[in-house]
């Protein structure tokens, strides 16, 4: 790991009441993939969480490419597609410092991601694996309860949801979200028309990832 001291001051600032204390952002990454799917989906996901769980967000979020030093301004970000995703050796090195000095990232497949992505992360951390979380982790026992674990929001391939985490001296700094299309839920409700109790669920779980990593 290169802790340097600019990364340390900024994982103080994470938590140190600045303007972006609470901000979320996407990640813009390369390799085709389309970084910028459900364009709609994490604005109204913000905007529910200031109104339910308290939190003071930007409702309009930034774009931060993977390689950049500004993705340090961000405690939480997010990353979604539904094919390739490329990661060079500094934006993995980059993206690892970032997680391993306070950062967290939440990955929700689209659709199609899910090989492309863990072939990269094995340059992110070489030495872990995703691990999948058990119904019972507190990620899902926030303000609003899953007893089940990860809600399926849209059927793809008949698979059944998963979480998955990396973590890093106990700490959860990456959440991969599979099978279950939280993004797809969080969207307007005329693009995909859910129900709106499938859109309630997603946007929940949503709230819970958001308020978990805002509390840890």
């Amino acid at each position: 790991m290169r802790l340097t001291l600019f990364n340390i001051i900024l994982s103080f600032l994470f938590f140190s009441g600045t303007a972006y204390s609470q901000d979320i952002a996407i990640l813009k990454y390369g390799g085709g993939g389309d970084w910028y799917s459900n364009p709609t989906a994490l604005p109204n996901l913000i905007n529910f969480c200031n109104q339910n769980i308290n939190t003071r967000i930007n409702p309009k979020p930034q774009t931060v490419d993977v390689g950049s030093i500004d993705i340090f301004q961000f405690p939480f970000l997010h990353m979604t597609g539904h094919g390739n995703v490329y990661f060079n050796d500094e934006e993995a090195s980059n993206l690892r410092d970032y997680l391993l000095s306070g950062g967290f990232l939440h990955i929700d497949d689209n659709y199609g991601m899910e090989p492309y992505l863990r072939k990269e992360l094995k340059k992110v951390f070489p030495g872990k694996e995703l691990v999948e979380l058990s119904k019972e982790h507190p990620i899902f026992d926030q303000k609003y309860k899953f007893p089940n674990g990860l809600p399926k929001i849209h059927e793809h391939d008949g698979k059944r949801s998963q979480a998955f985490g990396i973590f890093h001296e106990g700490r959860l700094v990456l959440l991969f979200t599979f099978e279950s299309d939280l993004g797809d839920g969080w969207e307007n409700p005329e693009i995909h028309n859910d129900p709106e109790e499938v859109r309630l669920k997603a946007l929940r779980m949503g709230a819970n990832i958001v308020q978990y990593v805002f509390k840890n």
